[in-house]
């Protein structure tokens, strides 16, 4: 089965396309969907710029559509990328998000492409240890919630880490793997990349308790 990939850079989407691979799927290309405001209602944006710097580590062909940013222009942006693709269906890192699950599953169905999610409806502490189990090694670069201080912009989820947030969670109900928006990750290695990324310069933007790790130059090692 030929499959896109979603693909936004993240943790979970690098974690459902290595799944997906070990599955036995051909994953032609990643598909990214780029809003022009900076935001999206629907897909991961922080730090999209670095994806093609990623795409040619993972040595996966990258195709790019940009987005208003609206929830309608994301679907229509998403729905005509995938059907000029020769594909069977697509891989998502969805995990717990029904309003994402339902609208990815919708643009699919039009089309008659399936939807491989080997992350859905996953224990969260599963995804979590088999984020670390498989190698995949990624950076928090937004931080949205209470217990996430300024000191986890630019860290890496580790075991150390992985540990903390199981504590957080149980001082202040987050979700461990960022599934309820409480901060945002960016992934620099995993068993697929031929080179890792290498942050070079970057800017953080802290506010009122929440905060924003801006990748400006990156490079692979």
């Amino acid at each position: 089965m030929r499959l896109a990939a979603l693909y936004s850079g993240g943790k979970d989407s690098t974690l459902a396309l290595y799944l997906a691979q070990q599955m036995g799927y051909e994953v032609e290309c990643l598909v990214s969907i780029v809003p022009k405001a900076g935001e999206s209602w629907i897909f991961h944006v922080p730090n999209i710029d670095m994806v093609p710097l990623m795409a040619e580590s993972l040595g996966i062909e990258l195709i790019t559509a940009e987005t208003s940013g609206s929830e309608e222009d994301d679907l229509r942006s998403l729905k005509e990328v995938l059907s000029r693709l020769k594909i069977d269906g697509i891989v998502t890192g969805a995990v717990w998000s029904d309003y994402q699950w339902d609208r990815m599953n919708a643009v699919c169905g039009d089309l008659g492409l399936k939807v491989i999610s080997p992350l859905w409806r996953k224990d969260q502490d599963m995804v979590l240890d088999e984020l670390l189990a498989a190698g995949i090694r990624a950076v928090i670069i937004g931080c949205y919630a209470e217990g996430l201080d300024e000191s986890w912009l630019g860290r890496e989820i580790d075991k150390k880490a992985a540990e903390e947030l199981r504590n957080l969670r149980d001082e202040h109900g987050i979700s461990v793997i960022g599934e309820g928006g409480e901060y945002e990750s960016m992934t620099l290695d995993s068993p697929m990349h031929c080179r890792p990324l290498s942050i070079t310069e970057y800017e953080k933007e802290w506010k009122k308790g929440s905060g924003t790790l801006i990748v400006k130059k990156a490079e692979l090692s």
